[in-house]
């Protein structure tokens, strides 16, 4: 099994560059390439098609006005199904941003060829039932290689997971809960996502059986409480704190922050932040809140059996009311939509013993982007794979797969993103 060594020809490699995210990726990093070590980043595309990646790499250079694209970055060709042409892939590269989705189809050779070959490996996965499993099967492989297997790196779930560390950072005293609620503001010309989400997430609410029982395999114990008890939502209720109804989030979001908190109750004896699985919140504005809802209807019925999972897939546009789409959002479309994310959080101030007594201290901080899943996402894949190559030292020690906050907490890494448009800030205490 090869171990990371940085005598490579690139420093990332974007695998799936092709793709409709993928694309965005590729702008990000020519963007952010004078960040990489010693003020120079060497990268390459990846994927299926040699002849796709030159278009892309075409259009991300006159977009960017950098026509130098053309002739400086590198193309690999490599296919998920193949394996030696990933293990070829992954040996030229320290990091791969992984782009290819549903993770939860295509995303396993992936992680294996980066750790069997070196390479540590990045991905943006909204998906539990992979993030839980790849953690459960490959961290001990990962450790023994020095690979670092980090996922969810885009809007699912850096700005959950790191908001909760800032808050906590910035809490004067014992934070003991969280809840946070999502805003979207879109602008004249509306908004929508990719299907490639929406089928992700069909998938996952589909078969959210087996992840209870891969949660079993993992023999966790409950992790301490203290504190008032964090209050459990509907499906649909009313928040006094942001004045408006609201629905929970069924994201990965709950999930990658508990295994973050975990991490560091577990291996640096911090108090665990409790924020339940119903408590992070789409609340939308204007029609993408109706939208929304109607969207959520259809998911509860996926749970329960009573929409195909086939149709869904075939037509999401139809089945998400026009939320997701084939083609995707239009670049105009993306720049009036931006996001928010305001944290509400509660404990115990300075000197007081959390065991005594009810919380009596509170805090509010928020983040705030612009559109969350091509121009955030990006931002934050790409930020986080420069921190790992710029930060090592900082990282946890041994390698192994990690959830954003147990791979990021003792970084710059919200440093990073407030300089690229990802603005952490606190409200009131």
């Amino acid at each position: 099994m090869a171990t990371v060594t940085s005598t490579r020809p690139y420093h990332i490699i974007i695998f799936g560059a092709s793709g409709f995210t993928g694309q965005f990726v590729v702008e990000e990093v020519a963007r952010s390439a004078f960040e990489g070590p010693s003020g120079s980043l060497k990268w390459a595309l990846a994927g299926r098609s040699r002849h796709r990646l030159e278009g892309v790499l075409n259009q991300a250079a006159e977009t960017l006005r950098k026509p130098e694209l053309r002739t400086e970055v590198e193309i690999i060709v490599a296919d998920v199904s193949q394996a030696d042409s990933l293990a070829i892939m992954c040996q030229q590269g320290l990091v791969v941003l992984n782009c290819v989705g549903p993770y939860r189809f295509y995303g396993e050779p992936v992680v294996k060829a980066c750790i069997e070959n070196g390479a540590h490996c990045v991905d943006i996965c909204g998906e539990p039932q992979f993030l839980e499993r790849m953690q459960l099967e490959y961290h001990s492989r990962a450790m023994d290689s020095g690979v670092y297997v980090i996922g969810s790196c885009g809007f699912d779930s850096i700005p959950a997971d790191m908001g909760i560390l800032y808050t906590k950072n910035q809490f004067k005293g014992t934070l003991t809960a969280v809840e946070s609620f999502l805003t979207i503001h879109t602008g004249p010309e509306g908004g929508c996502a990719h299907d490639g989400t929406w089928q992700s997430a069909i998938y996952g609410f589909a078969d959210s059986g087996s992840l209870r029982k891969l949660r079993k395999k993992f023999g966790h114990q409950p992790l301490p409480v203290v504190g008032a008890t964090v209050k459990k939502r509907g499906s649909l209720f009313f928040s006094k704190e942001i004045d408006q109804y609201a629905i929970p989030f069924m994201g990965s979001d709950p999930s990658v922050v508990r295994r973050s908190q975990r991490f560091l109750y577990e291996g640096h004896q911090e108090l665990p932040v409790r924020s339940n699985t119903t408590t992070h919140l789409y609340c939308l504005t204007g029609c993408l809140r109706a939208v929304t809802q109607r969207c959520y209807i259809v998911v509860l019925l996926m749970r329960r059996g009573l929409a195909r999972q086939e149709n869904n897939q075939l037509f999401p546009e139809f089945f998400s009311f026009g939320v997701f789409t084939k083609a995707g959002p239009s670049r105009k479309q993306m720049e009036g939509t931006s996001f928010s994310l305001t944290f509400f959080g509660e404990g115990y101030a300075e000197g007081l013993d959390p065991s005594q007594g009810r919380p009596n201290a509170r805090i509010c901080t928020q983040i705030h982007g612009a559109e969350p899943g091509y121009v955030a996402t990006p931002v934050a894949m790409v930020q986080a794979a420069i921190t790992v190559l710029n930060e090592p030292q900082f990282l946890p020690i041994k390698g192994g797969v990690y959830s954003p906050g147990a791979a990021f907490a003792r970084t710059t890494l919200i440093d990073r993103l407030n300089r690229h448009g990802l603005v952490f800030s606190v409200k009131r205490f």
